[in-house]
């Protein structure tokens, strides 16, 4: 039996990430859900993996049985490979983030949807496949045990194509409930987390020194985030993880997980209104105690990513300069920009649903306007948006955010890992202009109408 595991790009990822080094690789980080899938496979099947973002999908290649996996933005293009394959009489089974969502949607396009997390169910996919029983809704009654799972096949990816190939998972899920997140969603507000000593085995036979965590929040549960980094420190590994800002509050789980070896996080600060971070239920955000934190963590040689979320109720039209400036105030070393989304199975779609104003899936990717936002037209959401990316990643910002990395403890060595980020984001979003905008609008020197003018 073949096998042939599917990752879905986008349009502009299709025609420009393959030939791109920054695109290419540096911002596509190894399949986890692809390869745990096929970890899970029975022995007997051949298995293939396929990243349509730096290869192009084999539609005549042999196969028994595709798996797609997708979030919501890819979901058009996922439907649109399931349906070329099944037109072949090829049966197709889809799973991820948004056939959870939508299953009956999904099912549409394919002959069979794995709904939630996938690994305990999947050998029994692929078994009613094998035996032309395929068909309907598969969802397992437990998620499954995160101890002792087998090892990654990561030798099914081409390392020469990701900034890693080493992405690493030791939780999954987050306790929080922010309205707008569809991980919360997806896993019910719970976070599950692996035996720290099997993330540590794991991770001893990473052959690079420098890996990453895929976690949506790596420090949710401070005992276990102890127990992992004391696990850690004898590795003499790097990393980099997602955790929320509250692990600056507590100086003894921040300084362990330097000496673990973390020399940046990405934090989702949002925004900096205090009640739209409450009305969104992240209220464990605290505002005024952002510049502290940050200050911390650079004096323990840790970056900050910060991801910014604009079109949020109490977002006005001066909202993008007065944030470019606290962000400019706190040093924040990388940035994520994004426009609200109201992704499907989110508490956040169902109370925005009637200023829904656009329905096509493959536009609900963090940068595109699909809603009717309630301080500004549409129209300058999007111009805000394209407009503050661009600046936070001009040259000229760049290279006084490397004079600043140079004074902090870790110096030299963290400022050029620093710029080589920075300048693989000025590519991203700056010259090659694919975070989501017409690159054409991406080149205007400056805000126009009310946004120039706006406070």
């Amino acid at each position: 039996m073949k096998l042939l595991l599917i990752a879905p790009s986008s349009g502009k990822w299709r025609s420009i990430g393959k030939n791109r080094f920054f695109n290419g690789k540096t911002f596509r980080f190894s399949l986890l859900g692809l390869l745990s899938l096929a970890a899970q496979t029975p022995a007997d099947v051949e298995v293939r993996v396929v990243d349509e973002q730096v290869e192009d999908i084999p539609f005549d290649a042999q196969a028994d049985l595709v798996g797609i996996g997708c979030m919501t933005a890819l979901a058009p293009r996922a439907y649109e490979i399931a349906d070329a394959f099944r037109a072949r009489g090829v049966p197709v089974v889809l799973g991820g983030m948004h056939p959870t969502m939508r299953p009956q949607e999904a099912l549409g396009h394919a002959d069979a949807v794995v709904s939630g997390e996938a690994e305990a169910i999947w050998p029994h996919v692929v078994e009613d496949a094998r035996a032309g029983r395929l068909g309907g809704l598969y969802r397992s009654e437990q998620p499954p045990c995160l101890s002792g799972l087998p090892a990654l096949p990561r030798h099914l990816l081409d390392p020469k194509r990701y900034a890693t190939i080493h992405a690493v998972q030791a939780t999954r899920g987050c306790p929080h409930k922010c309205d707008f997140c569809s991980v919360s969603a997806f896993h019910h507000a719970t976070q599950r987390q692996r035996p720290a000593s099997d993330v540590a085995a794991e991770i001893a036979t990473i052959p690079d020194r420098t890996f990453m965590f895929v976690d949506d929040n790596l420090t949710a549960n401070r005992e276990y985030a102890m127990d992992l980094f004391r696990a850690l420190a004898p590795l003499d590994k790097r990393w980099i993880a997602q955790a929320s800002l509250s692990i600056a509050n507590d100086p003894e789980l921040a300084r362990a997980a330097a000496a673990a070896g973390c020399f940046g996080v990405f934090v989702g600060l949002e925004t900096f209104s205090q009640e739209t971070l409450r009305r969104s239920g992240k209220a464990f955000n605290r505002v005024e105690g952002y510049r502290e934190s940050i200050r911390f963590l650079h004096s323990l040689g840790i970056g900050v990513e910060a991801g910014i979320v604009f079109g949020f109720d109490g977002d006005d039209p001066g909202v993008f300069r007065r944030t470019l400036k606290h962000l400019d105030d706190l040093e924040i070393d990388l940035i994520q920009v994004s426009i609200l989304t109201p992704l499907p199975g989110t508490a956040q779609h169902e109370r925005l649903r009637s200023r829904i104003v656009d329905e096509d899936w493959a536009r609900y990717d963090f940068h595109s306007v699909v809603f009717e936002p309630s301080g500004m037209s549409r129209e300058d959401l999007q111009a805000g948006h394209d407009w503050i990316t661009r600046e936070f990643y001009r040259p000229w910002r760049i290279m006084r955010r490397m004079a600043r990395y140079i004074r902090r403890p870790s110096g030299w060595k963290t400022a050029l890992q620093a710029l080589a980020l920075n300048w693989a984001y000025y590519g991203r979003v700056v010259r090659w202009g694919i975070q989501g905008w017409d690159p054409a609008k991406v080149k205007a020197p400056k805000l126009s109408g009310k946004l120039a003018t706006a406070r």
